[in-house]
């Protein structure tokens, strides 16, 4: 049919002129309300895979993050904390689990808005790119379900199918996004300075800035003040922003991590 080749072209056309562009997002709190390994231990304790004291151990660790913020030497902490939990794990485990946990619980906490700035992004024709440092297998399940272009996780080193309590890498969080992010730039022949990057997040503040086009999504105060320093554009797609910040960072990436791995070091029975 002339009118479908004519659509055909045209959307050919359009993809060879953004050829050289991208849009990367952050995950949580920025495509998602909350944060994704949050839900994934949620699923986990209803799985009986932790016990009630695990729980309220992981519950006051969320808080200590929400009182005193989020930083790298926390995160690294809790990241030798995993390591040694992760052990033992099967990846299709993990890959099982984050395909129920977004159809339970993460799909319901997409925020439209941001769900609507990807879509327009692979409309024009540009590439579309999770980066989080939730595990490549669960980050890839909410990628492919969005019909976007891919996912950069945090990879953990896997041998015969299963997780060696070692990770390929670092925890993909705060300058590491940017390594990631150079790296698929290099191989899929990007302009940085054409692209696009998304977080609500001041440890993103280097992902952010090694971009031609950084914007701000429900930011905690200090990128709030950055992206109003730097003239970055801003959208808030919470209602009642002053309460939804507090119950959002109670999800932060540290100690949704935390929770996560706890309840890993009694997955080691019945498998899902």
């Amino acid at each position: 049919m002339p009118e479908e080749k004519n659509v055909a072209v045209a959307a050919a056309a359009q993809a060879q002129k953004h050829s050289g562009e991208a849009a990367f997002f952050d995950v949580d709190n920025t495509l998602m309300k909350g944060a994704s390994l949050f839900h994934v231990a949620r699923k986990m304790y209803e799985r009986k895979a932790f016990t009630l004291p695990q729980a309220a151990g992981f519950a006051w660790k969320q808080f200590k993050f929400v009182m005193r913020g989020e930083n790298m030497e926390d995160v690294h902490a809790v990241r030798d904390s995993a390591l040694t939990l992760a052990a033992g794990i099967t990846v299709d485990d993990i890959k099982a689990l984050g395909e129920e946990v977004y159809d339970e619980m993460i799909e319901s906490r997409i925020w439209p808005g941001t769900k609507a700035l990807a879509e327009q992004h692979l409309r024009v024709g540009r590439k579309v790119w999770l980066v989080t440092a939730t595990p490549i297998e669960v980050a890839t399940v909410i990628s492919t379900r969005l019909g976007l272009t891919g996912a950069l996780g945090t990879v953990g080193e896997v041998h015969e199918g299963m997780y060696t309590g070692k990770l390929v890498g670092d925890i993909l969080h705060g300058p590491a996004k940017t390594v990631a992010v150079q790296l698929v730039a290099d191989r899929e022949g990007l302009d940085l300075d054409h692209c696009w990057a998304y977080s609500d997040s001041a440890n993103d503040i280097p992902l952010l800035t090694m971009v031609g086009h950084p914007v701000v999504i429900n930011p905690d105060a200090k990128l709030r003040r950055h992206a109003r320093d730097n003239n970055w554009p801003v959208y808030d797609f919470r209602s009642g922003r002053r309460a939804a910040t507090l119950g959002l960072k109670a999800a932060t990436v540290g100690g949704a991590i935390y929770g996560l791995w706890r309840g890993f070091s009694r997955f080691r029975g019945p498998r899902l």
